[in-house]
């Protein structure tokens, strides 16, 4: 691993760039909770990826085009994985029965949490791979795992109303089970009280955590290089507020993307579980003078990366999009699940 060294003024730029977007999200646009219109949706879907592919020119004039289409890639995979979670998100607003014009703050303040968690697992995992280069091939397992877990029909993503963080967060922090317009705190008999909307964020942020334990190792399989790796899962982040509220109503209808990114998962993670291959091949024919064994030894080294990073730009885009295309064009099969009522959470109630 050859880590690019940014100096500060990149790092001072990024963060510039994020956090002035969202200043103007919330602060000028969104400064009083509304639901927001489908043209302004649009708008602001058009802002976050044209923000992205600005920042992945940016990174291709200063640090070159590999740079570049390492960005690409881990950006499609974790837009693509962040879509593919609008379901958890949906049912937890549903869940929560949280009024729309209320989402959007909750998603924001979730998304600046989830900055700072991110960039922490980030910098941690980075450190692993550069102490530990063995631990990128239990990355690689877990990729495997992960992708072959995700093609079964059953659903094992976050429950809310079987979920232990809601009863333990219920059972040691005062939490007013009510709505006090979009106030996360207020003050009563004068005491500071968690309401509804602050559970409905512990909430998410802890789903955004458990997201992060697949996203992560999955663009570490595209790259180690920290700065890459969190801007690219960042502004995949800052979008999905608005793919979000653009899709929430479309997100059915994309029902083969769990297949495709099941795929990229696996490939992924077989992806890195090659050069452990290639080195275990080597040092049983013992001979890196030609032939096979050479072009391992070389693949080990790193001198097709240029190669590979092609590869995994095609096969993560091709896959992704004939995933979106086929659900379009194939109709989702009708199921009795589907017609299940999603439970409203009942403060009162003994059950979470």
């Amino acid at each position: 691993m050859n880590p690019v060294e940014y100096p500060i003024w990149v790092w001072t730029l990024f963060f510039a760039i994020v956090l002035v977007a969202l200043f103007v999200d919330i602060g000028i646009v969104n400064r009083k909770s509304h639901t927001p219109s489908r043209k302004q949706t649009l708008s602001w879907a058009v802002v976050w990826v044209s923000l992205a592919i600005g920042f992945n020119f940016f990174i291709l004039w200063q640090f070159g085009s590999f740079k570049a289409k390492e960005f690409f890639t881990g950006y499609l995979i974790e837009l693509s994985l962040s879509v593919d979670n609008l379901f958890v998100f949906l049912l937890i607003f549903s869940y929560f029965s949280v009024p729309k014009k209320f989402q959007h703050r909750v998603l924001f303040w979730g998304i600046m949490g989830a900055l700072v968690l991110r960039m922490v697992m980030i910098f941690a995992g980075a450190e692993l791979v550069e102490r530990f280069h063995w631990i990128i091939y239990v990355f690689g397992v877990f990729l495997v795992y992960t992708g072959i877990k995700m093609l079964k029909d059953e659903e094992d993503a976050f429950n809310p109303e079987e979920s232990k963080l809601v009863s333990l967060v219920t059972r040691y922090v005062r939490i007013k089970k009510t709505y006090s317009e979009d106030k996360f705190v207020i003050i009563e008999d004068g005491k500071r009280v968690g309401t509804l909307l602050m559970l409905v964020l512990i909430v998410v942020e802890f789903t955004d955590l458990i997201f992060a334990v697949d996203s992560i190792p999955a663009i570490f399989g595209i790259t180690t290089d920290r700065f890459i790796v969190y801007t690219s899962n960042i502004f995949a982040i800052l979008g999905l507020r608005t793919f979000f509220f653009l899709l929430a109503d479309l997100a059915d209808r994309f029902h083969l993307l769990k297949y495709g990114l099941s795929f990229v998962l696996s490939f992924i993670g077989v992806k890195m579980l090659l050069p452990l291959f290639a080195e275990g091949v080597i040092l049983l024919t013992g001979n890196t003078g030609g032939g096979f064994t050479a072009f391992l030894h070389d693949f080990v080294e790193g001198v097709y990366a240029q190669e590979i990073i092609n590869i995994s730009l095609a096969v993560v885009f091709g896959t992704i999009a004939l995933s979106v295309i086929l659900s379009l064009i194939i109709p989702h099969k009708s199921e009795t699940d589907e017609e299940k009522l999603i439970k409203t959470y009942d403060p009162d109630s003994g059950n979470q």
